[in-house]
């Protein structure tokens, strides 16, 4: 009698690991993340984690979205059409002051990029030579806010300056003499793209001319929607992505460059190597003292009028 029990159960188990085996896996969740701009390495996290199956482990789809317009992405999140985005720490803090229902809940680029760029053998060797001259820029408001800081350092305004709009067109503008320094160049491509045609520029480093350091790329979401089970298991496997791609960087470019072959050129490739040391190795994690001292920053520049606490639009949610 118990070798029959014994068999039964036996049996019993057997046909349970079959059902198991034969039973169709869930199916994965579908999440859309809105770009910035165009695809380029300073996203290489987010392809990592989805063309190496990061994101398939969590149980997500991730489709990303490059805007047609990079104005777009935080106001869709913000109404419900969206679920996460690529954002600027700057521009967070001024949207939510504004009222919008955003919150930041990982970072992919955790320093700044922006700088203050000029010809290396042009007339300006400081920024106090700046006096006089006309500087481009291509987004009125943060990076007025960025140059009016570094100039007070050297007892400069930005009345002592001509600022010319010139459409997102900053390198042509500083090298056919247009302007005499643009702000708002990335330190990880118009260096580059300068250097590759033999005009070399060179940057002054707002963190490192009296203004706080921040982070440039983050990923935001509806401050309604914090509770999407999705959101963690995002950020987790964009973690091991950004682990990936540290560790190997080679194959990270080759992945990379397989899902978006139009991008393997030198200044791509000049751009990957300036980028890796500037993602954030623990994307979720949460420095609310840098995030307190850049709002204060803003509201001292005039760009936003009070201070939100800082967990209503920052967050670790893992």
């Amino acid at each position: 009698m118990k070798s029959f029990y014994r068999l039964t159960s036996l049996i019993t188990c057997l046909f349970l690991l079959v059902c198991m085996s034969i039973s169709p896996a869930r199916a994965a969740e579908d999440l859309t993340v809105l770009l910035d701009w165009f695809v380029n390495p300073d996203h290489a996290p987010l392809v990592i984690a989805r063309d190496n199956n990061y994101f398939a482990d969590a149980g997500l789809k991730v489709d990303l979205i490059a805007p047609s317009n990079p104005n777009d992405p935080p106001k869709l999140v913000a109404a419900g059409q969206a679920t996460l985005a690529i954002s600027y720490q700057p521009q967070l803090h001024v949207q939510v002051s504004q009222g919008l229902p955003l919150t930041r809940i990982a970072t992919l680029v955790a320093t700044p990029l922006n700088s203050l760029v000029v010809l290396d053998d042009g007339p300006v060797k400081s920024i106090a030579d700046l006096k006089g001259r006309k500087v481009g820029f291509s987004v009125g408001g943060f990076e007025d806010a960025l140059l009016g800081a570094m100039l007070e350092k050297y007892g400069l305004k930005l009345d002592d300056i001509e600022l010319v709009n010139v459409n997102f067109s900053l390198s042509p503008a500083l090298l056919s003499g247009q302007v005499d320094a643009v702000i708002g160049a990335f330190r990880n491509f118009e260096l580059n793209q300068m250097d590759i045609i033999g005009s070399p520029g060179r940057a002054f480093y707002p963190e490192e001319e009296g203004v706080p350091a921040y982070d440039e790329l983050i990923v935001i979401a509806n401050t309604n929607n914090l509770d999407d089970d999705r959101l963690p298991r995002f950020v987790n496997a964009l973690e091991r992505a950004i682990q990936f791609i540290i560790n190997h960087p080679q194959r990270g470019w080759e992945v990379f460059i397989k899902a978006y072959p139009d991008l393997d050129d030198e200044l791509n490739k000049r751009a990957w190597r300036d980028t890796l040391a500037r993602f954030a190795l623990r994307p979720g994690a949460m420095d609310q003292k840098r995030y307190q001292r850049f709002a204060e920053f803003l509201q001292n520049q005039g760009l936003i009028k009070t201070i939100t606490p800082v967990d209503g639009y920052a967050r670790d949610i893992r």
